[in-house]
């Protein structure tokens, strides 16, 4: 059954808080930042509990600050016990918050495996820096 009228709110907020956004709970969305309007999104998705996430370049666009939060916030929906699956091209991202990685080119799988060990990969390296040396 769906919750209603304060159930509803409180749960609301409560999402809102937990991705950064209590204080600015009331605000339209169109008066919130870049981030924030990213982590309204997030809050959207979070409100039907999911045990998946898919998160599609979330990270992208983000300030230094801005992405060490996003991070973070990232690190604590993983730590909750949602899996989160990223489609990113922020190397700090995958560096820091996968356990394991899958890289394309052109539609076809070039590498998989631990981040370390798969963004050193020359078949990567060559196909998203230019050069085997890079």
């Amino acid at each position: 059954m769906p919750l209603t009228g304060a159930r509803a709110e409180a749960a609301a907020l409560a999402l809102l808080a937990r991705v950064g956004l209590g204080e600015r709970a009331f605000l339209p969305a169109t008066q919130l930042t870049y981030i924030d309007q990213k982590r309204l999104e997030l809050a959207r998705a979070l409100a039907l509990e999911p045990d998946l996430l898919l998160l599609d370049e979330w990270l992208a666009g983000l300030n230094p600050i801005e992405l060490a939060q996003g991070i973070a916030l990232i690190r604590s929906l993983r730590e909750s016990g949602i899996t989160v699956v990223m489609v990113e091209h922020v190397m700090d991202a995958i560096r820091s918050l996968c356990d394991r990685c899958v890289v394309m080119n052109v539609g076809r799988k070039i590498a998989e495996g631990p981040p370390a060990g798969v963004l050193a990969d020359k078949e990567v390296v060559r196909a998203y820096l230019g050069g085997g040396d890079a």
